[in-house]
């Protein structure tokens, strides 16, 4: 590295890559530094270099004293040995800065000798102080998955049916008869673990009710009418439980009910296509349920929006992914035990890698987004441009909206048939509007289907 180079990573100041150090002398504190940058992507200390990026040097004494700490902390403070790297470049006053690149680790995690692992966050470093991280870390390095992690659900939790159809359809066996036979098959499949308990993919794959025990781990479904998130203003909200294939169906049927469908010059009578394929959000919900991190408690959200359609999966891209390399094709198995039994035809999965570069193929308009600090991965499905006759349409479902709540405000007894024939619409279709209606908080029922009203808790004009 000359001078020159220095120079402008100097300017750059310090970062999560580069950390200016003027001495050293404490060997500890070093290979704490070292850990947190194996740990991470690897990085470079530059010794010499004041925090403010002045640049003092060293004297040819103060090089081989700090190269000789350096040997040591490398070799004997950190928990696996590391190979470093050092180079020397001389200043023109005669002192030396000392260039000491830490490489990515290959055998993460790695500990100081007091046996703390150390995180890179900025240009600073942090303890591992959660059992969270700690799993996460380990994922990171393929030493752990958080579908193998043990939950609390016993075999008793099991569908049944469902389980019994996967075992005849893909395994071409029988329904164990005894529960020992049941456990040993559930083992020899990765679903179960030895203290006789589900793993987080057989309960999520194969559980009767997987949420009384992952609350966390389902599909929470919005549709706003605008382009904005609006606390108390929606047209069509639903929360997907169940196994990972009864929220992929459910989800599936959220969005095509909210998607425009369009007539391309099909008949009257021929059913609409959809405004945007949906291959699409085949793939773009599959790959939420498959690869998001199980390690974070959240829900994956799909909102619908006017412009746009977002999947947010929680979890950022693991390891060295990035957007650019999703959209080429490349992806990491964050559960491996998922992907092994929906690849065999659970959820419409095509392949490691494939989907995302499937969906773009079908629809280019997408746009992904990896916050790592928020722990998130967001994929925007843009809509397109909404015509005239949609608008139209749009507009008299917010004014059949608003008829319903003057009729119901001015006789709260009436029924819905009654609606619908002072409306001139079918029984269905109020049925629609009242559910939307009760469930963006307008309208509620009081009392008895039969001997009941109806109350307007909200008026027309806050829609």
């Amino acid at each position: 590295m000359n001078r020159k180079i220095l120079f402008n990573l100097v300017a750059l100041g310090e970062d999560s890559t580069r950390q200016f150090k003027s001495d050293i002398r404490n060997g500890e504190s070093l290979a704490s530094e070292m850990a947190a940058f194996a740990n991470a992507d690897g990085g470079i200390i530059f010794i010499g270099v004041a925090d403010d990026g002045a640049i003092p040097g060293l004297s040819m004494k103060d090089v081989s004293r700090i190269n000789l700490l350096i040997s040591n902390a490398a070799s004997q403070m950190v928990r696996s040995p590391l190979s470093v790297l050092t180079e020397n470049v001389a200043l023109e006053n005669g002192r030396i800065i000392i260039v000491l690149t830490v490489p990515k680790g290959i055998d993460k995690p790695y500990f100081d000798k007091n046996g703390v692992i150390w995180l890179k966050s900025g240009a600073d470093k942090r303890r591992v102080n959660s059992k969270e991280e700690l799993r996460r870390l380990f994922q990171i390095t393929d030493q752990f998955h958080a579908d193998e992690l043990p939950t609390k659900a016993g075999l008793d939790a099991l569908d049944k049916l469902r389980f019994r159809e996967y075992l005849k359809e893909v395994h071409k066996q029988q329904y164990p008869d005894s529960k020992t036979e049941l456990f040993r098959l559930l083992q020899n499949l990765n679903l179960a673990t030895e203290t006789g308990v589900l793993n987080l993919a057989g309960l999520l794959l194969f559980a009767e009710r997987p949420e009384r025990f992952k609350p966390q781990f389902i599909i929470k479904a919005v549709s706003y009418p605008g382009d904005e998130i609006h606390a108390s203003r929606y047209l069509d909200s639903d929360d997907f439980a169940g196994p990972l294939q009864r929220q992929f169906d459910e989800a599936m049927a959220f969005v095509l009910r909210n998607l425009h469908k369009i007539q391309a010059g099909r008949g009257v009578n021929a059913p609409g296509v959809p405004e945007i394929p949906l291959l699409v959000f085949e793939e773009l919900l599959v790959n939420a349920l498959v690869h998001r991190d199980y390690l974070v408690s959240a829900p994956i959200r799909l909102f619908v929006f006017a412009n746009r359609i977002e999947i947010v999966s929680p979890g950022s891209l693991p390891d060295n992914l990035t957007v650019e390399k999703i959209r080429s094709g490349n992806s990491n198995i964050r559960n491996p035990i998922l992907v092994s039994h929906i690849a065999k035809g659970l959820l419409p999965y095509r392949g490691l890698g494939s989907g995302i570069k499937r969906a773009l193929d079908a629809w280019q308009k997408i746009d992904f987004t990896d916050d790592r600090d928020g722990c998130l991965f967001t994929a925007v499905v843009h809509r397109p441009e909404v015509k005239s006759s949609v608008k139209s349409s749009v507009k008299s479902s917010v004014k059949t909206y608003e008829e319903i709540l003057v009729l119901l405000s001015e006789r709260s007894e009436m029924t819905i048939p009654e609606l619908a024939e002072t409306l001139g619409l079918s029984t269905r279709a109020v049925e629609k509007q009242i559910a939307r209606l009760q469930g963006g908080g307008f309208l509620r029922r009081v009392g008895s289907k039969k001997g009941g009203r109806w109350e307007v808790i909200r008026k027309k004009d806050d829609l």
